[in-house]
């Protein structure tokens, strides 16, 4: 007989299976120790020492910005930051309440309730309580921006009252301030937040979203690189709240950004801007029903032997001022919004019809490929009509053609097609006609070649972001790009408006300028800059100024070769007759612009050329004004000075501005005049001061 009975056997059962799944839990549990002290220990180190310590970042001083002569147009002051630390504010909610009341009142933010204003990044802004409870839940010993850029005095009183005011401080940041405001703004730029779409970015480099700032504009954005810096870093070790207990490891230091001298002369910036100023005022009182107006226009003025801009001038403008500090939100929604478009520098933003300043382009490429001798007399009767080829017997079918002289300018020859600025003489050159040019003449395919050769259709190469975004909408026309576009075959009209830079040819004032300053430097191209030198902190300079330059003659070689044609450098020939042309504009006697050089100018030669382009633009179209025959005109000139050793070259556009020699030729020469003066100015101060 057993001892054991049946219920005795199963309690034993269940004491073994107890047993192992004892032994089991223990195995396991020392298992997950084993893996927890030792297999994952580095890993939890990593999470805890992630915890503990904070990399914080410490901001870089940016670099200023300077005019060629020392002037200051960007710089760096000190701001004030109100700020509360929530940790440190009172313990009791009465006493707490009472601090904040008080801070709300001296900075002007409401305690409590919705706000119904925008922050400078167009966020409805908060109350003084939901910004401290906000930052109180994330990190209680971090402190919170509750007020940016408050004025000095409210910065001493808060000081003042300190002991009041537990948790409430003020720190004190750097931020911009441009003393020359709206007269360089398109140049320099202005600073704003850093947006979301490139947060993640900015945030990789050390930067702080809430407290540094980023360029948007002008070179403040091209070359914020270069005037940034790099922030420093310091490594902390913070508690469970955030309170920073020590500071720990090796500290990296801000890199200050390099200050930048520009090439801009802010004398001879101001003279211009006042000259195209007066004379669109007085646009207004000669034409005071205009229903366009005369709200735009641009004067850039350069060496075109460095390629350094003087001046670059664009109406309208704006106040950069009001975004030095924070963005003046209704304010930039504004100038953002207005049809006049004060934000876009027009000088390398907006594309224009030339007019007959293109007309260089056009004598350029005929004279090139032989297409008439350039003393070839070509009869100008004041008009001409060009036969529809599919009704060559019906005159009515016929396209008439006008010279600005309704009379006529008789037998012209290159020269003097230039300087008198003779349509008709470059209509027949251009396309052809009858027995006088034979076939299409120079003809469009051959036109858009020496167009591209002088650079249009592409970027100049200047340092302004705008520039780039100009290459991806400018077009050199043919019939291919016409049928493509507008679905029509192309014309010999359309060839006849585009030789003297109308119909669908377009530039922007910087690319024309450029067209001038090769004519003026021999073919040499040197590519446009604002920048003349780099300075790092101690003053000393890490890059000088060197003009980067390429002949003309480069790029006509390269164009033969492509044409599988054999090269015949014939540059030095044509440019006798481009410079002559222009020359002749302000010293002929019918030259289109004589009068600035007897008037204005009589004491240093110079050339020139006159444009008057007629458009029909989505304005002129919604107010009526493109009357068949009688469309507006904008106004050009471009010239240099002076003539034969040019040191200064200067264009002058104003959208609706008329006929350009009664327009803007006077407003170059005055700039050409200031130049000389502002000149003739400081060689006389250098002398007293190296007398004394």
């Amino acid at each position: 007989m057993s001892l054991w009975g049946p219920n005795q056997r199963l309690k034993m059962g269940r004491l073994r299976v107890l047993q192992i799944i004892v032994v089991a839990a223990f195995v396991l549990l020392a298992a997950r120790i084993y893996q927890l002290q030792f297999l994952m220990r580095d890993e939890f180190v990593q999470r805890a020492d992630e915890n503990r310590f904070d990399e914080v970042s410490i901001p870089s001083q940016r670099g200023v910005i300077y005019d060629r002569n020392g002037v200051a147009l960007a710089v760096n002051v000190p701001s004030a930051n109100v700020v509360v630390t929530p940790a440190l504010l009172p313990e009791d909610e009465e006493d707490e309440l009472a601090v904040l009341e008080r801070l709300a009142g001296l900075i002007g933010v409401p305690l409590r309730g919705e706000l119904d204003t925008v922050d400078e990044r167009g966020i409805p802004q908060r109350s003084l309580l939901t910004m401290v409870r906000e930052g109180q839940g994330i990190a209680p010993f971090r402190p919170v921006v509750v007020k940016a850029d408050v004025s000095q005095d409210i910065a001493r009183l808060i000081i003042s009252e300190k002991q009041n005011l537990p948790g409430v401080d003020v720190e004190w940041v750097s931020v911009r301030e441009y003393p020359t405001g709206a007269l360089t703004a398109h140049i320099v730029g202005y600073m704003g937040p850093i947006s979301e779409a490139r947060a993640e970015e900015y945030e990789a480099r050390g930067y702080v979203l809430d407290r540094d700032r980023i360029g948007y504009d002008g070179v403040e954005f091209s070359l914020e690189d270069i005037l940034a810096g790099a922030p420093g870093i310091q490594r902390v070790e913070r508690d469970v709240a955030g309170e920073i207990v020590r500071t720990v490891g090796t500290n990296i230091p801000p890199t200050p950004g390099y200050s930048v001298r520009l090439t801009i002369d802010v004398e001879l910036q101001k003279a211009a801007q006042e000259a195209l100023l007066e004379m669109m005022n007085t646009l207004r009182e000669l034409r005071p029903n205009n229903p366009i107006g005369y709200e735009r226009g641009v004067v850039i003025a350069s060496n075109p032997r460095t390629g350094e801009i003087l001046a670059m001038v664009s109406i309208p403008s704006y106040d950069n001022t009001r975004f030095a500090r924070n963005i003046d939100y209704p304010y930039y929604l504004r100038v953002s919004q207005d049809p006049l478009k004060p934000l876009l520098n027009q000088a390398v933003s907006s594309l224009y019809p030339p007019g007959s300043i293109f007309k260089m382009i056009t004598a350029t490429g005929v004279l090139e490929e032989d297409v008439v001798p350039p003393d070839y007399l070509i009869n100008d009767p004041g008009e001409i009509l060009l036969e529809n080829r599919y009704y060559q017997n019906d005159p009515g079918q016929a396209q008439r053609f006008i010279c600005w002289n309704r009379d006529g300018h008789g037998d012209v020859d290159m020269i003097h097609g230039i300087a008198y600025s003779c349509n008709v003489y470059f209509y027949k050159i251009g396309g052809g006609y009858q027995d006088e040019v034979d076939g299409i003449g120079l003809g469009i395919e051959r036109l858009g070649y020496w167009m591209s050769i002088y650079g249009l259709g592409r970027s100049t190469g200047i340092e302004l972001a705008a520039d780039q975004y100009v290459q991806n909408i400018a077009v050199i026309p043919d019939p291919a790009w016409k049928r493509r576009v507008w679905g029509e075959n192309w014309s010999t009209g359309d060839t006849y408006n585009a030789v003297f830079g109308q119909g669908y040819v377009l530039a922007t004032p910087l690319q024309m300028l450029q067209v001038n300053n090769a004519i003026a430097n021999n073919g040499l191209f040197t590519r446009p800059t604002l920048v003349r030198e780099i300075i790092d902190a101690n003053g000393q300079v890490v890059r000088g100024f060197e003009p980067e330059a390429e002949d003309i003659r480069t790029r006509i070689q390269a164009y033969r070769e492509s044409q599988g044609q054999t090269y015949v450098d014939t540059w030095e020939d044509t440019l006798q007759y481009l410079q002559a042309g222009m020359r002749g504009a302000v010293t002929f006697e019918e030259g289109t612009a004589t009068f600035i050089q007897e008037e204005i100018l009589p004491y240093v030669p110079i050339a020139g050329k006159t444009g008057t382009a007629d458009y029909c633009d989505n304005i002129a179209a919604a107010l009526d004004q493109c009357e068949p025959g009688n469309w507006p005109n904008h106004a050009w000139f471009m010239g240099y000075a002076p003539y034969g050793n040019p040191e200064i070259s200067v264009i002058v556009f104003i959208y609706n501005g008329d006929e350009g020699s009664a327009f803007a030729a006077p407003v170059a020469a005055q700039v050409l005049d200031a130049y000389f003066r502002l000149k003739t100015e400081r060689a006389l101060q250098s002398e007293i001061e190296q007398g004394q």
